[in-house]
């Protein structure tokens, strides 16, 4: 079958219903319509990309502290299982941490002041069996 003659660029016929619907269309069709101009969305593009880059820079730096936090603990609690004490230590009790002559780790209950040991800091034991840094009062 031959196809009907194709209509002008200025004529809006629809070739699926076979309708002239020029009117039912939601943009101008003809020259003299008001000319379609994009918006310019640059601006509103540039503030939600600041605004997301600063809100997952903000949930970035928690994350890294809490994983530096973590990562802290997880140093501590293997060097301390893994120094030398030949006591069972009590939750919630104080230890300290210090390093003999051959740069050994070893767990007492002899406070800094007592001794003149290395010294590596203050813990305590947790119910969870986890090793806690006792900050210093400097």
């Amino acid at each position: 079958m031959k196809d009907e003659a194709k209509k002008p660029d200025l004529v809006v016929f629809n070739d699926e219903t076979k309708q002239y619907d020029a009117a039912l269309k939601p943009y101008g069709t003809s020259a003299s319509s008001p000319v379609i101009t994009p918006l310019n969305t640059a601006s509103w593009k540039n503030d939600g990309i600041q605004r997301v880059n600063k809100q997952l820079k903000s949930k970035f730096d928690e994350v890294k502290k809490e994983y530096e936090s973590l990562l802290l603990k997880f140093e501590y609690n293997d060097l301390i299982y893994n120094a030398k004490f030949s006591f069972e230590p009590i939750f919630g009790e104080t230890y300290y941490l210090y390093n003999n002559k051959n740069a050994e780790p070893f767990l007492s209950i002899i406070s800094p002041d007592q001794c003149s040991f290395d010294y590596i800091g203050s813990f305590r034991l947790n119910t969870d069996k986890m090793w806690e840094k006792i900050e210093e009062n400097k």
